[in-house]
């Protein structure tokens, strides 16, 4: 008997999930998206479903796979080649304010030539840039040289006017979720830095392997500063500015209320102390102190960042403040901790740093943890693109087998799971850190004296932002 190809056991897989996704979303009344509709949040309102978001998952890995298959090697191998080219085209349309001009127009769209007589720019480069990215889904061709929005280019909509934004393009990001601001932090810095990678690959030293000032970064914009020393120039108040929006914006890459699957909140005693390392403005424990009112919330960053967190308490939830739920404080990580906490809580904050800096952040929080005490680290935990046997023998850490893909997908669903994979790398051309892997997690944080003994995954996460709860290691 011949065996199933692998091609028609995607097909199945496939057609197994479509049937599922329809099903749910049947049942439940809700729609699946239109990809010519703008994007709206209640667009998504299907992706809450488990079933609906694994079935999302198999149906992205598997088209992809598929592709993999039949497309020949060439083309195969310049759809990430050519990223580079997506990425400029994305970038002229973004900083033009292409979307806004489309979203005047509504379904019946505008010609280059019309968008150009608005922004100036070149209508028949326009055209070709527009062209390029309505073949792969962003923006759409309806007629020949006549072109709309779609959900995907949507995104990148600030809901503002054309006039409004160049009469301050500073203030473009204002009031907007951040995703914008993300978008155009990584055209930008992250895109020329990423032209440098080899250029820093080839000539690092050892020494330079987790020094954050030797990145792409530091080759392409010709600096000694690390990331985010060069941010605080006063010739880059812009960039700054739009970086700190844009790490608002990571929040549209997730759900909302995530930080409450981080941990079992609930088994904490009343009056419990809850601080968020490098917290921020304190946007994850947003959701904490209001489902949990009995804990103690204290939000540790540098001062300038306090300053930045008190008028965003203000405005959300004074009272927190005014009643000492919530504590905004001054603090440096890589200096000691003077706190005693139920849980120390770092939420994306180790992945800013290579490993040696990541021990120094991780000893202080030790030396100050009592038997009792909690670490909780919320960030990727980047699965293996194949089977993982050891993930059987890990029956010491609760819950983190990971949700493999069927056969014969990829083990960590492949394409499905590219934005940790993004980020990763990210991470390496920004400040020579990165996101890690399960046993990268245990030898780090074992070697500053935590045990990982749990891990909180998001029903439908797939490799995005878990929560590695640890406990001191008491040596007898």
């Amino acid at each position: 008997m011949t065996s199933i190809s692998v091609v028609r056991q995607l097909l199945n897989l496939l057609t197994e999930a479509v049937d599922s996704l329809e099903e749910t979303c049947a049942a439940k009344g809700i729609p699946i998206p239109d990809l010519n509709e703008p994007f709206h949040p209640a667009s998504e309102a299907f992706r809450a479903d488990p079933a609906a978001a694994d079935a999302t998952r198999i149906i992205g890995a598997a088209a992809h796979h598929l592709a993999a298959i039949v497309a020949p090697p060439p083309v195969s191998m310049y759809s990430m080649i050519g990223g580079m080219v997506g990425s400029s085209a994305l970038r002229v349309c973004l900083e033009s304010h292409v979307t806004e001009i489309l979203r005047t127009a509504g379904p019946k769209g505008m010609t280059p030539e019309e968008i150009s007589a608005i922004n100036g720019q070149d209508p028949k480069k326009l055209g070709r840039f527009l062209r390029m990215l309505s073949t792969f889904h962003i923006y759409r061709e309806i007629g020949p040289n006549l072109f709309t929005n779609n959900r995907v280019s949507s995104m990148l909509d600030t809901l503002k006017s054309y006039d409004e934004i160049v009469a301050d393009p500073s203030k473009k990001n204002d009031g907007t979720p951040g995703f914008t601001a993300l978008v155009g932090h990584h055209l930008d810095e992250v895109f020329k830095a990423a032209a440098y990678s080899w250029e820093a690959a080839s000539t690092a030293s050892k020494d330079d392997f987790e020094n954050p000032a030797k990145t792409p970064f530091n080759k392409a914009f010709n600096t000694d500063d690390t990331f985010f020393q060069y941010f605080q120039r006063p010739d880059q108040a812009e960039r700054q500015r739009r970086f700190g929006l844009g790490m608002k914006g990571v929040q549209a890459l997730q759900h909302p209320d995530v930080v409450l699957s981080a941990f079992d909140w609930q088994s904490l005693p009343t009056d419990s102390v809850v601080v968020d390392i490098g917290g921020g403005i304190g946007h994850a424990m947003l959701p904490l102190v209001k489902r949990y009112p009995q804990l103690k919330i204290v939000v540790q960053d540098l001062p300038s960042v306090v300053e930045d967190a008190k008028p965003f308490w203000t405005e959300k939830m004074p009272e927190a403040i005014t009643s000492g739920q919530v504590t905004l404080e001054g603090h440096d990580f890589f200096e000691p901790q003077t706190r005693k906490a139920s849980v120390f809580f770092l939420k994306q904050v180790l992945h800013d740093w290579p490993d040696q800096h990541c021990v120094k952040i991780l000893t202080h929080l030790r030396a100050a943890a009592t038997p009792d005490t909690r670490l909780v680290v919320m960030d990727s935990i980047i699965p293996y693109a194949c089977h993982d046997p050891s993930a059987s023998t890990r029956e010491s850490i609760k819950g983190y087998e990971p949700e493999e893909a069927p056969a014969p997908l990829l083990s960590n669903y492949g394409s499905a799971s590219a934005m940790a994979y993004y980020a990763d790398i990210v991470m390496y051309i920004s400040v020579n850190s990165q996101e890690r892997t399960i046993t990268h997690h245990v030898d780090l944080l074992r070697s500053a004296g935590w045990k990982i003994v749990a891990v909180h995954r998001p029903q439908g996460d797939g490799s995005f932002h878990q929560g590695i709860e640890a406990i001191p290691i008491y040596l007898s």
